[in-house]
């Protein structure tokens, strides 16, 4: 039987952006040769947002189809591959990394033109650019981890709707390049 981990959601910590370039380098050497790109994503990679102390990271490879190459060099870094999200975002490879029973890092490997590269980026870039959405976002997140702590799935449910009009607005802002 696993053990629930409360939704813990932390302020900004100006140190996340130094994990995600130790982890970059790390992948970098291992598994370099497969990935076209690598991002920081997610809420630690937006200034100021608080989140859950856990560096997300998009990688995008040549092809997924070279993932049994890939994937066996990320072990010996602490990563572990968890198969079984493939259910629900066939065209992504998911990996965490736990350190003393806390989520470190996840890993997204997926292919730079597909739906899940396109909306990582899409949102941060977002929110990077407009400090009153993250501001709502945090507020959100604080609400949400204290009224669902030990139910992550329905703190990211609960989440959805924000994401979708961020998402949304992201759309149809205009691009300057």
């Amino acid at each position: 039987m696993s053990t629930i981990v409360p939704v813990e959601i932390v302020p900004y910590d100006p140190r996340w952006p130094a994990r995600f370039t130790r982890a970059r380098r790390a992948i970098m050497s291992a598994i370099g040769g497969y990935i076209r790109v690598i991002e920081h994503i997610g809420s630690t990679a937006v200034p100021g947002l608080a989140a859950k102390p856990v560096i997300d990271i998009l990688i995008g490879v040549r092809s997924l189809e070279d993932a049994a190459a890939f994937l066996p060099p990320l072990a010996p870094l602490g990563y572990t591959y968890i198969p079984q999200h493939e259910a629900i975002f066939p065209e992504r490879r998911y990996l965490h990394r736990i350190v003393n029973g806390r989520h470190t890092h996840h890993l997204h490997i997926v292919e730079p033109g597909s739906d899940f590269y396109r909306i990582q980026l899409l949102f941060r870039d977002y929110l990077r650019s407009h400090p009153d959405a993250v501001g709502q976002y945090a507020e959100l997140k604080y609400r949400l981890a204290e009224k669902y702590r030990n139910d992550r799935e329905a703190y990211t449910d609960a989440k959805s709707g924000f994401i979708r009009d961020i998402l949304q607005r992201a759309e149809n802002t205009p691009r300057l390049f």
